[in-house]
């Protein structure tokens, strides 16, 4: 999701980790907002957004559009790291020299979440453009008060990316419509040397993200609700049976060597190796991510999956929403020009150009979307009956609550931890 990288090891890992995780975090310095004139007609601003070693940014690039356009308007670009862009994202805002359009995330889980920044009086509100933006049901992640502090910039759905090619290859003709059938398969493929999943069990964004898909038809599809019902003390990790349920899931799969070997060990180059060879058949990886893996592996073809729910008669879900938005800091000098900008990126032209070039769903248009002709065919349907949500951990109050779950994952994976420890260290998180 950003820029090129040198090695296939590299290419798909940095972006595995971007869009979706509280582990994400910032370095470097960044201009202040006050770099460009400070009059209130200025056409300059600055831009700071996370990267990694992937192919380019689709932030970089819609702001290149835009002064192609406006020739006139010059904008001063602070990528920053993607492994620190949290910490250093707040550091500047802290100090007051943050860029003037900062890349934010809907909620509450990470460093550089909307609300936790709303709250330190960081960000400026924004006008009807924004809030056109937000997806339906997200309304709360992007701001309080009837106000909007972020505008999202398309639609990242969260849950299998699977190399079809391969897996037909390996035999495997028919997805696996509920988890029985996914454990036969996984015993069939192991028996073959593949892995149905690559799994980078050393890695807390993938581990977490797994579970947290697990979660999707046992939690989020029969309560979209269950994290309000959390936050008002109705309910917890431990009572609930469906999150018992989702990391129970986790030992079945393990169990049936649904995982790669040595996968407890693993680092995100054990996915992008994985899916790009076809040894392992999908992964737990945010959706744009196929197209990074497709310019590793032109010849085979990848497509996005919702993992099979616990029995075929299940409602099927997946997560869906927007995990980046475009915000301005309050502090800006140059909030005209920065307005201006999100005005222009809130047409349909650029939202379908971002979303183009992530390999995500543009946040608008998605009634006109051509979902059979794209790597979403398999989710289509989902999308368009609206049974999708926010990923959960961008409603939790904090990154504890999450990192609890990634590294109780590892556990479960190791044998070292049971789900009710997880669920317990989860609600202590919690707080």
């Amino acid at each position: 999701m950003t820029q090129h990288r040198r090695s296939l090891g590299l290419k798909v890992a940095g972006a595995l980790a971007v869009p979706t995780l509280a582990a994400l975090a910032l370095t470097g310095c960044s201009s202040s907002a006050g770099s460009a004139s400070s009059s209130g007609g200025s056409k300059e601003f600055s831009l700071s957004f996370a990267t990694s070693n992937t192919i380019e940014s689709p932030f970089q690039k819609l702001a290149e559009d835009y002064m192609k356009s406006h020739p006139d308007v010059k904008i001063t670009f602070n990528p920053q790291p993607n492994d620190s862009y949290d910490q250093t994202l707040r550091t500047q805002l802290q100090a007051g020299n943050a860029s003037d359009v900062v890349v934010t995330a809907p909620g509450s889980g990470t460093g550089r979440s909307i609300l936790p920044l709303v709250d330190a009086n960081f960000l400026e509100p924004l006008d009807d453009a924004a809030k056109t933006q937000i997806p339906v049901g997200s309304e709360a992640l992007f701001g309080k008060d009837g106000k909007v502090y972020g505008q999202a910039a398309e639609i990242t759905v969260v849950g299998l990316v699977a190399n079809e090619t391969a897996a037909k290859a390996a035999g495997v003709t028919e997805f696996p419509t509920d988890f029985a059938a996914l454990q036969d398969q996984c015993k069939t493929l192991e028996s073959s040397g593949k892995s149905f999943f690559a799994v980078a069990g050393s890695a807390a964004p993938n581990t977490g993200l797994m579970a947290m898909s697990l979660a999707a038809t046992r939690v989020y599809a029969e309560d979209p609700k269950w994290n309000e019902k959390r936050t008002a003390k109705e309910t917890t990790f431990a009572d609930s049976a469906g999150w018992k349920e989702a990391l129970e899931a986790v030992v079945r799969l393990n169990d049936a060597g649904c995982f790669q070997k040595g996968a407890a060990g693993a680092g995100f180059d054990a996915i992008t190796k994985g899916l790009a060879s076809g040894t392992s058949l999908s992964g737990f990886i945010p959706a744009p991510s196929w197209k990074q893996l497709k310019s590793a592996a032109a010849d085979s073809d990848f497509n996005v999956r919702a993992l099979p729910a616990d029995r075929s008669t299940d409602k099927g879900f997946v997560y869906a929403s927007a995990n980046y938005a475009f915000s301005i800091n309050a502090a800006s000098k140059n909030k005209e020009a920065a307005k201006a900008f999100l005005d222009w990126a809130a047409q349909p032209e650029q939202t379908k150009t971002f979303a183009d070039i992530d390999g995500a769903l543009p946040v608008t248009g998605l009634d006109k979307y051509d979902f059979k002709a794209s790597a979403y065919k398999n989710v289509g349907d989902l999308i368009k009956d609206r049974n999708y949500g926010p990923l959960p951990n961008s409603q939790w109050p904090n990154s504890a609550v999450y990192d609890a779950l990634a590294t109780g994952v590892q556990g479960l994976i190791t044998g070292q931890k049971s789900p009710d420890d997880v669920l317990k260290a989860m609600d202590a998180a919690w707080g």
